[in-house]
């Protein structure tokens, strides 16, 4: 069994409020628009970290980082890109990736709206964790934790981390 912390949209700002959910995790993954280098190292230092980049995200970031993830989480087909969409709604590149790789759980960050959705024509879950950073229209920082058990994903968790707030 594998304990999962997926976050996106951090736009450089690694909430001290994360620290605790990182550590409990077996590995964190992100959805794109890091922002900070520093931030990847800061994660990686506590546990093992999967990313893809973001728009915002530049050449450091995309010779470190893919812009589509695909792979195997126990026993489930995992992939995560940054711009997605959403069931009925995808990104055509996306969409294409789903078509192809036929994931389990598709990830994605990008519109910092929060969404858990079953995509019954795709046979998948669909997974948008919002946005854990600070720079962005949403009005409360979000995290999703779940565990992957063989085949199985249970005890979804939504993390509210408090209101988005600007740093000074």
């Amino acid at each position: 069994m594998k304990r999962i912390l997926i976050i996106s949209d951090t736009h450089s700002h690694l909430d001290e409020k994360l620290t605790k959910y990182i550590e409990e995790a077996d590995e964190v993954w992100h959805g794109g628009d890091i922002g900070d280098i520093e931030l990847c190292r800061k994660i990686e230092s506590l546990k093992p970290l999967k990313a893809v980049w973001g728009n915002i995200d530049g050449a450091e970031f995309r010779s470190e980082y893919e812009e589509h993830l695909v792979f195997m989480c126990e026993d489930v087909k995992v992939y995560i890109t940054h711009i997605g969409g959403y069931p009925g709604k995808y990104n055509p590149k996306a969409k294409a990736f789903i078509k192809q790789e036929n994931p389990n759980l598709f990830i994605c960050g990008h519109s910092h709206i929060l969404k858990v959705m079953f995509d019954k024509e795709f046979n998948l879950l669909h997974i948008n964790p919002g946005a854990a950073g600070v720079h962005g229209f949403h009005k409360v920082k979000t995290a999703i934790r779940l565990q992957i058990d063989g085949k199985e994903m249970k005890n979804l968790e939504v993390i509210e981390l408090g209101p988005r707030a600007s740093v000074n």
